[in-house]
């Protein structure tokens, strides 16, 4: 399926809005919490990478997952809406490009939201706690350490949309998910493994190895999620 067909598709859905406006106000919490109150940050023990991290990380991917969550719903249900998806099964296409288009389209917004939040943290390191040129990069890493354990939490969330007709029933299990996950332990590192309790995981201050451990869980999670959609695929198809 190619993506620029689903991206003319999504033009008229707001998606782009949805994500530009989410990925905004997502970036703001880390300044506003920070200008509010810059001496309690100030004198906070710890880099200003983990300042910061502690401090915003947790209502940010709580953001960042309801907004993936609406993103999966959407994508999904502009191929339900009067049938579409079923027209295109009696198609000689393969339905499993559809769903590579869809995190085409869904994996560049997620990384533009953690730009945007990522440079968030980044102005207030240097604007309030004096960050130099190393806890600079140091968010940066973390940038990177928070897609790679989104990631299988965004793939589910297209699994869902792309299992469920109803878009009110894949946003209903993806907000139960979310808050789920916020009410699970992030230290315990089985419990933690759930997909939607992963991208609270903070990099900063983190053993290596344990980092090692969440990103190959993070790969795992994300390979046999898109296994279990092309299987699904195929037996839909089979039983259409």
């Amino acid at each position: 399926m190619s993506f620029r067909l689903e991206y003319k598709k999504i033009r008229r859905t707001g998606l782009t809005a949805a994500f530009i406006a989410g990925s905004i106000m997502a970036a703001a919490l880390p300044v506003i919490n920070t200008a509010a109150r810059p001496d309690t940050f100030t004198t906070m023990a710890g880099s200003p990478a983990a300042v910061l991290a502690d401090a915003n990380l947790q209502l940010i991917s709580m953001l960042n997952l309801l907004l993936i969550t609406a993103g999966a719903c959407i994508l999904y249900h502009i191929e339900y809406a009067d049938n579409g998806l079923q027209k295109m099964q009696s198609l000689p296409v393969r339905e499993s490009g559809l769903f590579i288009g869809k995190c085409g389209i869904l994996l560049p917004f997620v990384l533009m939201m953690l730009l945007f939040e990522t440079a968030s943290l980044c102005f207030c390191g240097w604007h309030w706690l004096d960050a130099g040129k190393e806890e600079l990069i140091e968010m940066l890493h973390t940038l990177g350490f928070t897609l790679l354990l989104t990631l299988p939490a965004a793939v589910i969330a297209l699994v869902i949309a792309s299992a469920c007709r109803n878009m009110w029933t894949t946003l209903g299990i993806g907000i139960l998910c979310i808050f789920t996950a916020t009410m699970l332990p992030t230290d315990n590192f089985i419990i933690s493994l759930f997909p939607y309790v992963l991208p609270f995981q903070i990099l900063p201050g983190m053993e290596t190895a344990r980092v090692i451990h969440y990103c190959i869980a993070a790969v795992c999670e994300t390979a046999a999620a898109c296994a279990a959609e092309f299987i699904y695929l195929k037996v839909r198809r089979l039983f259409a």
